[in-house]
């Protein structure tokens, strides 16, 4: 199976380009799934709507039930189905859980992702709050579970319920389940943008945010190119326009660039949806490889692709077994590979956006040699 997340600037056709190339997709004989909450229906494409605001109710009201007791001595009001509006960042939770659901017996599954930096964020999440879950509740405490009685009584504060533990751990292997799908090989990322100012931007937004997280943007989608041919000198002064920002696109970027044409009309069905189709062609996740120089100059060198990024953004801090990596508006806590945790950190360089972290072996953790 492979997953496509479709992305791009505000207004640039990101629905209409992931609901094309899924309907491609389909009429190849390919069984594709269409995550989105704006597309229509697609013949041939199943269609998975997010729901946000009954995912929150469900979520909310299995909470509320599990921590009834203490809500009871409190003397609150439990909330009922009825009255429960989603809050902000609903439909972000409601995406992830469609996008976990989504992995099954297809052969592309197509997401409509939101913009490019919300887009950014909302793949970032599952990795973000799984460590914070893990340092906020650490699952080896539950082991102390026999103990929690005494413990409260020595500190003098109540410890954590059962089912908080048991809630966590749902939660746990919910995210773990959406940050494998984000994270597999086969799950490539397409960019969608209007051949204008704001296209380069964006290009090099995504590049260096999908980058950071190892994922693959494998096309640029150019949409709404006017034609080329118009005898009217405003129209075809925009055109020109276009055609500069297309080149470059293209200039700045390694992979695919395919324009799509403005039809100058809403949709008006899949007929015209077949006219901006783009092939569904998986891009390689950048790779970031140990160099080993041990036997030359006794270091190892993390090479992480950092495509555009610039020194004078770039900060990176060791903090146990993890490199805390922030590059321009993107952070991210990466944990190190097992050869690079019994060595201390002996500097660091970019280069052509490749950033490469220099590791000296630590003489007391690493295995002596005869």
């Amino acid at each position: 199976m492979g997953i496509l997340l479709v992305t791009g600037t505000g207004g640039a056709g990101r629905t209409t380009v992931a609901s094309a190339t899924a309907l491609a997709e389909a009429q190849a004989g390919r069984r594709v799934l269409l995550v989105s909450g704006d597309a229509d229906e697609t013949p041939g494409v199943e269609l998975l709507r997010p729901a946000p605001a009954a995912d929150f109710r469900r979520e909310f009201l299995a909470l509320q039930a599990r921590s009834g007791a203490a809500l009871d001595l409190l003397g609150a009001a439990p909330f009922e189905d009825a009255e429960l509006t989603e809050l902000p960042g609903s439909h972000q939770f409601a995406l992830l859980r469609a996008l976990r659901a989504a992995a099954g017996d297809w052969d592309l599954v197509v997401v409509d992702l939101p913009p490019l930096l919300e887009a950014l964020a909302l793949l970032a999440l599952p990795e973000q709050l799984r460590r914070y879950l893990r340092r906020i509740l650490p699952p080896e405490r539950q082991a102390a579970r026999a103990l929690r009685p005494m413990l409260a009584q020595l500190a003098g504060v109540p410890m954590p319920a059962q089912w908080l533990y048991a809630t966590t751990a749902r939660w746990e292997a919910e995210l773990a389940a959406v940050q494998a799908v984000v994270d597999d090989p086969t799950t490539a990322v397409r960019l969608v943008v209007e051949p204008g100012p704001a296209a380069s931007d964006a290009l090099c937004t995504a590049r260096l945010g999908l980058a950071l997280h190892r994922l693959a943007l494998d096309t640029v989608i150019a949409n709404k190119l006017l034609p080329a041919d118009s005898p009217d000198p405003w129209l075809a002064g925009l055109t020109a326009q276009q055609h500069e920002h297309l080149a470059r696109l293209r200039t700045s970027h390694d992979g695919a660039v395919h324009a799509l044409p403005h039809l100058g009309r809403d949709l008006r069905g899949p007929e015209d949806l077949a006219l901006l189709a783009v092939d569904a062609k998986p891009a390689p996740a950048p790779e970031w490889t140990v160099e080993d120089r041990r036997d030359d100059d006794g270091i190892l060198v993390w090479h992480i692709p950092l495509p555009g990024a610039v020194k004078g953004e770039l900060s990176l801090v060791r903090r146990g077994d993890e490199l805390l990596l922030a590059v321009g508006p993107f952070r991210r806590n990466v944990p190190l590979p097992p050869a690079l945790r019994r060595c201390t950190v002996a500097g660091a360089g970019l280069v052509d956006g490749d950033l490469r972290v220099r590791f000296a072996p630590d003489a007391g953790l690493w295995p002596r040699t005869s």
